[in-house]
């Protein structure tokens, strides 16, 4: 499933310049790794080809993917909000290019432009909505096809 929020195309034009000012381009070869779940959330990606699936560690089963990503989309979230450690891990799942920003810059730019950082933030909320809804969905989904009961 993919998440169907696009950042970039919910931000005002002057957000939109302002952020990608701060935007540098990126590749990751198919089947890298780009961030684990729990490590520090450093940078967030807007990508721009290529394919990129989320997933959870859940114990006793390894790693379940829990959305796609694709052009357009944001990946990551958790850069915004303390304590800035990944919730979800990604790999490429193809060849991706995407532009890259450093997340503690990028919160600088929202601290000095209240306006900027209110659009950005409800954007992203936009997004964090959507994928921990597909994340749920989809565990409900592996634990319904493996029979377990009282979730």
């Amino acid at each position: 499933m993919t998440s169907t929020s696009r950042l970039m195309t919910v931000l005002p034009a002057s957000h939109r310049d302002r952020l990608m000012d701060l935007a540098r381009d990126v590749f990751f070869p198919q089947d890298t790794r780009i961030f684990e779940e729990e490590s520090p959330a450093d940078k967030f990606w807007i990508i721009h080809t290529g394919t990129v699936s989320l997933d959870l560690h859940v114990p006793q089963r390894g790693r379940v993917m829990v959305d796609t990503l694709e052009v357009g989309d944001l990946l990551g979230w958790s850069w915004l909000f303390p304590p800035h450690r990944w919730h979800f891990g990604a790999e490429a799942f193809s060849p991706v290019r995407a532009h890259e920003f450093d997340a503690v810059t990028a919160r600088k730019v929202c601290e000095s432009d209240h306006e900027l950082g209110l659009a950005l933030a409800s954007s992203v909320a936009e997004v964090l909505a959507t994928r921990l809804e597909v994340a749920r969905t989809k565990l409900l989904d592996q634990y319904m096809l493996h029979g377990t009961v009282g979730i």
